[in-house]
């Protein structure tokens, strides 16, 4: 159902989304913000800590998990949940990136033979790793099916499989030639009141200043943050560009945010590679 070679610039634009909020992701200090030796043309190395060592064109561990989940699909017809966990969990082993909760937790419920094996978070990020699965998916309720497999399998909760779900949703539609925002505005209705609150909320400041709408609705990795502020970059922005740099500048799980609404973003016929800005393409990767 999905045009591979589409569906494969859209794992790419995920990563350039990770690789280009490096820089700042993880930091929240206005000031700090305000203060870093970034250039917010180009790629940079990591500021916050927690990715220590890592490098302009290199990927948080959000990008991390994209590029194995990408690489576990690449002689597959269909998403094997169990054999992904398992080739996940052989990354894990000896991964030196930074290991957040999610990961923890589901290692965790690996050893402990509990599944689904996803952990109970509701971070963001998750939602952002998506794209690769249209590669495996022949139609959208295959797709969505699929999510909803990847998702629980390191984030088994409600409070983000369901937003996951609205996400992957709109990103079918938006392939299939809707505008972003009436997709938005038409899904709304088909969801529970929570997600319908986020989506009321992100296109309400539509026209605020991103940093402050941001902060508002909080910076930080969860879903009832990321959610809105998602919306709110996707009814704001008619150029990619813009809205990753502003994202950026908003600090906190910057890569959270951008991942997902990049992809949906760029999932129009008339959006390609060439939208994406040259110097933001050097990733350190040669696996696509």
């Amino acid at each position: 159902m999905f045009d591979h070679k589409k569906a494969t610039e859209l794992v790419l634009t995920s990563l350039v989304a990770d690789t280009y909020s490096l820089g700042p992701h993880w930091i929240y200090d206005a000031k700090e913000l305000d203060a870093l030796d970034i250039d917010w043309q180009q790629l940079n190395d990591a500021k916050a800590k927690w990715h220590e060592g890592k490098h302009a064109g290199d990927f948080t561990h959000y990008g991390d998990q994209t590029l194995w989940l990408y690489e576990f699909l690449q002689d597959k017809n269909h998403f094997d949940v169990g054999e992904y966990i398992a080739f996940w969990q052989i990354k894990m082993a000896t991964y030196k990136g930074y290991i957040d909760g999610a990961m923890k937790g589901t290692l965790e419920n690996i050893q402990a033979g509990i599944t689904p094996t996803g952990s109970s978070s509701t971070d963001t990020s998750i939602v952002g790793r998506i794209a690769p699965l249209l590669l495996v998916s022949d139609s959208r309720q295959g797709f969505l099916e699929n999510v909803v497999l990847f998702v629980s399998s390191t984030h088994n909760a409600d409070e983000i499989i369901a937003p996951a779900t609205f996400f992957a949703d709109l990103l079918v539609e938006v392939l299939s030639g809707k505008d972003v925002v009436q997709a938005i505005s038409q899904l709304k209705p088909q969801y529970n009141t929570n997600i319908q609150r986020y989506v009321e909320q992100g296109i309400r400041s539509s026209s605020d200043d991103t940093i402050d709408a941001i902060r508002e609705f909080g910076p930080a990795c969860g879903i009832e943050g990321g959610f809105p502020s998602i919306i709110h970059l996707l009814t704001k922005y008619d150029k990619l560009e813009d809205m990753l740099i502003a994202n950026a500048k908003a600090g906190g799980d910057t890569s959270g945010r951008a991942m997902i609404a990049a992809i949906i973003f760029m999932a129009p016929s008339t959006r390609t590679i060439n939208d994406i800005p040259s110097a933001w393409l050097r990733l350190n990767t040669t696996l696509l």
